[in-house]
């Protein structure tokens, strides 16, 4: 057999594609119909309104609570008796008990807490030429308007690099420039005064927590006058104004709220510069990630339409350059909340404007904080997890006391949340609740950094230590199955569907591919032999995934599955994606009954839901598919307004809408859209064996909706970088640049080859017409 053609080469390049912009003819009537702006650490909703402009503003430590630990001392001793119950089929019981005797100290964690408002007031009057839009590229939000003659320019930013917001205001015209501004906050008791120099100072505390904050704001104008009026400041024939916002809690880790937010933010704006040098600083740094890739599906004259009409024309319209937008938003909403040494992306990654947002916008983990990292290592943005990685050291800490507390188990565990103080026991309700693979699954997330970097002081110093706490969990934790002689989970639930049980098949895929990584991690480190042996050893009882009678892939140890069931939990084929553990060329019968669970599911779901069922049909090498589901998640959502009902879908400004706004939906789509154009989760990329070559699937699941294109800056496992170029539906050609010297295997069109590649130097593949 000969190996196809394949040749050193430069990339080449189709050509920019539309510019990466949502815009908007009218302000923001609604909170999802503002656009965000974010450094990680501080995020803003901007309105655009013309006389009144409001500028929500987040920081990601303003959350209710204090240090505290909520594990149930002594729970495990109920634990032989909650396995009886429910091995007994005595659900209910198991249950009353479970809440009675098993759940969290309190039983609910805390929430996520809005900041405040910038507002300003800028007479204006006939006004036109009114435009909003957010660069993605650029990652700045902008306003322009004509009033009277003159027009009036604002541009907000987050900037990673000075750790402020920052709003400029201009005119076209000298002297023109009139406003007010002041600041609100989101708490009651907040003390705000107008200090010398052109200042505002807003002081308070989150209502039965322990957090203590300070936002301030400083107002610089070229021209004019600057006069402060109880706690505002009123701006008069400037020609332009700087606002720079720095906001701090004094929060410094789980367990220490002993920082002074006054004097985290005399630092950050000791040291701002003019804001020209302030805006081009924060480009280069946002550049420096998000230029990384780029995607062309094409552009029609849809493109030209503002982004909420172009929402509502797309399920029935042609506009690939929508998809292209829909997936740099979700790499820019990463960038935006997720940056290292802050908080990972919570469930609306940094932007909320309630105090009792819609599940507390917490850290739930049995899906949607992990969804919300997906695209982090495939398109490009592996440093936006390390924020993820740094909350797993101090969950693992806090878990360690829970599985000592309520398993009378070493290592550590994670049920279903997280909070800012690292909660990991099981709260809420027992039937969902008590799931113990939270932290397992987070784990997995460690190893798929290595996989995709190759850095071997990361996987020895971080990853290992917290993946073989999560194992040693399950090594005093799994029980044998009385009835097959398997190991299995329990008590446990299949998130969020019924009620606690014993063994879900979620759980079984999850333990077994993590014994697997920890397996795998330990070769490559030559420690822990022994662990090593007893893990295969386990690994190799853990009950398999089973078919049931109507073909499908069964969801619980028992084949009670409903064929007409339409739950917006997929958590059974967890194996297909995220994980390997069920593939199309290793598990092909299994492969066809998880495919089948998933036809019985359907394609209706909440915006997540269709967000995972995306990446879904994507594993199942079905295009056309994958597409419908993301035509339905492109669908306009609705939520909260007068007479409308709700609707899940994507809101005007691209959140995703569950209903509400959960952000993992945007990143569950940036994931879907990713794998439809590159797979490189085959077990052989991802096996307990060191020594395996990755696998590259390179337009594994195109659309026919997509017949020409390119993506330029992809990242497969094994440590290669990967560009794609194809035309009427077929590869064109593809570049691949390995991080290390050795072979990779490539699949188009199910035809495989294994390439020879060298660190550094692209490879230039057209495809297997020389093989036989």
């Amino acid at each position: 057999m000969k190996l196809p053609a394949v040749f050193l080469c430069a990339t080449l390049s189709l050509g920019a594609a539309e510019p990466l912009v949502l815009w908007y003819s009218e302000p923001a009537k609604l909170w999802t119909d503002a656009l965000p702006v974010g450094n990680g650490r501080l995020g803003a909703m901007v309105f655009g309104g013309v006389e009144h402009e409001r500028i929500q503003f987040n920081e990601q430590t303003v959350w209710t609570g204090e240090p505290h630990n909520y594990a149930h001392p002594g729970a495990y001793k109920v634990l032989p008796q909650l396995r009886e119950l429910l091995f007994a089929g005595k659900q209910a019981e198991a249950e009353k008990l479970g809440m009675a005797e098993f759940m969290g100290i309190p039983v609910r964690q805390k929430a996520y807490q809005a900041f405040g408002d910038i507002e300003i007031d800028q007479p204006a009057a006939g006004v036109s030429n009114y435009h909003r839009s957010l660069d993605l590229d650029t990652a700045i939000s902008s306003v322009r308007f004509e009033s009277r003659g003159v027009t009036y320019d604002r541009e907000v930013l987050a900037s990673w690099p000075a750790q402020v917001i920052a709003v400029r205001l201009t005119s076209s015209q000298p002297g023109k420039l009139d406003f007010a501004v002041g600041l609100k906050s989101a708490h009651a008791g907040s003390v705000i005064e107008a200090l010398p120099g052109g200042i505002i100072s807003m002081r308070g505390h989150v209502a039965e927590s322990a957090i203590h904050f300070e936002a301030r704001l400083v107002v610089k104008t070229e021209g004019g006058r600057l006069i402060a009026e109880g706690n505002r400041i009123s701006v008069a024939g400037a020609t332009g104004a700087t606002l720079i916002l720095s906001g701090a809690t004094n929060f410094k880790n789980y367990q220490d709220v002993s920082a002074d937010p006054v004097k985290r933010n005399d630092s950050y704006l000791r040291n701002i510069s003019a804001y020209d040098a302030l805006k081009s600083a924060h480009i280069v740094d946002h550049r420096k990630l998000f230029s990384r890739l780029k995607l062309d599906l094409g552009t029609t004259p849809a493109a030209k339409q503002p982004t909420d009409q172009r929402i509502l024309a797309f399920a029935k319209g042609n506009d690939p350059a929508l998809v292209s937008l829909l997936f740099q938003y979700g790499r820019y909403l990463m960038i935006g909340s997720s940056r290292p040494g802050g908080q990972p992306a919570n469930l609306q990654g940094l932007w909320n404007d309630s105090n009792t947002p819609a599940w507390d916008s917490k850290y739930t983990v049995n899906i949607n904080t992990e969804m919300n990292y997906w695209p982090a290592e495939d398109t490009n943005l592996a440093e936006c997890q390390l924020a993820l990685f740094d909350a797993l050291k101090e969950v693992a800490a806090s878990g360690a006391i829970t599985a000592r507390e309520m398993y009378n188990a070493r290592g550590w565990v994670l049920h279903h949340n997280f909070d800012l103080w690292r909660g990991t026991a099981p709260i809420n309700a027992s039937n969902h609740g008590i799931w113990q693979t939270g932290g397992a699954w987070l784990s997995t997330h460690l190893w798929e950094h290595y996989v995709y970097g190759g850095d071997k002081v990361f996987l020895r110093n971080t990853a290992y230590p917290i993946m073989r706490g999560a194992a040693l969990f399950f090594v005093d934790a799994l029980v044998v199955d009385p009835k097959s002689g398997k190991l299995i989970t329990g008590p446990s639930n299949s998130p969020e569907h019924g009620g606690l049980v014993m063994g879900p098949t979620m759980d079984r895929q999850i333990v077994r591919t993590l014994f697997g990584q920890v397996i795998a991690a330990s070769e490559i480190l030559g420690v822990d032999a022994g662990l090593r042996q007893q893990l295969t050893e386990m690994r190799a009882r853990i009950l398999p995934n089973e078919i049931g009678t109507f073909g499908q892939l069964k969801e619980w140890m028992w084949d009670v599955d409903d064929r007409k069931d339409d739950h917006r939990h997929v958590s059974h084929l967890w194996g297909v994606f995220p994980g390997s553990d069920i593939t199309a060329y290793g598990t092909p019968e299994t492969f066809a009954a998880a495919r089948q669970s998933l036809l019985f599911r359907g394609d209706g779901a909440t915006g997540w839901s269709m967000g995972w069922k995306l990446n879904l049909w994507a594993r199942f090498l079905d295009g056309d598919h994958a597409y419908k589901i993301l035509q339905n998640l492109i669908e306009p959502a609705s939520d909260k307004a007068p007479g409308v009902p709700s609707h899940p879908g994507v809101f005007k400004n691209l959140f995703d809408a569950h209903p509400p706004f959960q952000i993992d939906g945007n990143f569950g789509a940036t994931s879907g859209i990713a794998e439809m154009l590159l797979q490189s989760h085959d077990p052989h990329a991802t096996s307990t064996s060191s020594d395996q070559k990755p696998m590259i699937s390179l337009l594994p699941a195109l659309p026919a909706a997509f017949p020409n294109g390119s993506i330029e800056g992809l990242r497969a496992r094994g440590g290669v970088d990967v560009s794609i170029w194809w035309k009427s539906g077929k590869l064109e050609h593809a570049t691949l640049t390995a991080h290390g010297t050795g072979q990779i295997r490539v699949r188009y069109e199910g035809r495989e080859a294994v390439l020879r590649v060298k660190q550094g130097q692209p490879l230039y593949f057209t495809g297997f017409s020389g093989l036989r």
